[in-house]
């Protein structure tokens, strides 16, 4: 059952959107991308959240990613 957002679409979009700017702008492969990214997350876990629910946050968006992720081939 996929979780409702307080986050309407259209500012989750615009989001991604500017990020994504930024990392073709400086022509950021892959890995490069992945490496900033997880690290962006790792710093607003440690940053943002209660030592005793960060385990269990970083456990739950590894767990949301994995699912996210598909098998068929890259566009």
């Amino acid at each position: 059952m996929p979780q409702s957002s307080r986050y309407s679409d259209e500012r989750v979009e615009e989001l991604l959107a500017e990020l994504v700017q930024v990392l073709e702008k400086n022509q950021t492969p892959t890995d490069l991308s992945l490496m900033l990214l997880g690290n962006m997350v790792t710093n607003l876990i440690n940053t943002s959240v209660a030592s005793a629910q960060r385990r269990t946050l970083a456990r739950s968006f590894a767990e949301a990613l994995q699912a996210s992720v598909h098998d068929d081939k890259p566009h």
